[in-house]
């Protein structure tokens, strides 16, 4: 009797602790929640580009999830339209380079097609951090501008 009594025990700790393992979530976005969040993206510019825009800057609506946050530039200019780094803010796309002096931004752009995702890595900080690390960003058209979300590896 006392003996199933701690097997009951034993397992319900099991159980509990299990439970707490993976209710925790990892403190980096997965290239699968990338890709999912960057077909939000798409259907969000559908809907209302002007909104949705708004929202990625901001981070709202879903929109900044951790380490995953959209971007977004215009197809005719290259200019960067969407950022949760403000300082990129109207930048072309096309000009960004890495540390590695890999020419990143010209890679997204030319990735911007409608109907096509198309993955394109390079070094870049997580946000809130100077060093650059590995990240790949998933990267499609809408419209008459790209957009993109990148995960780091």
């Amino acid at each position: 009797m006392i003996r199933k009594a701690m097997i009951c025990a034993l397992a319900a700790t099991v159980l509990t602790i299990s439970s707490a393992a993976f209710a925790q979530q990892s403190p980096y976005g997965s290239a699968a929640e990338a890709k999912a969040m960057l077909e939000e993206v798409v259907v969000a510019v559908k809907a209302d580009k002007a909104k949705a825009l708004s929202m990625f800057n901001k981070g709202e609506g879903g929109f900044k999830d951790r380490d995953l946050q959209p971007f977004c530039f215009d197809v005719s200019d290259g200019k960067i339209v969407s950022s949760t780094h403000p300082s990129l803010l109207g930048t072309d796309v096309r000009t960004l380079k890495d540390k590695t002096d890999k020419a990143f931004g010209q890679e997204l752009y030319n990735a911007a097609t409608d109907g096509k995702i198309t993955e394109v890595s390079y070094m870049f900080p997580r946000p809130g951090e100077d060093v650059p690390v590995q990240k790949v960003s998933f990267v499609t058209g809408v419209s008459d501008i790209g957009c993109g979300v990148g995960y780091f590896k």
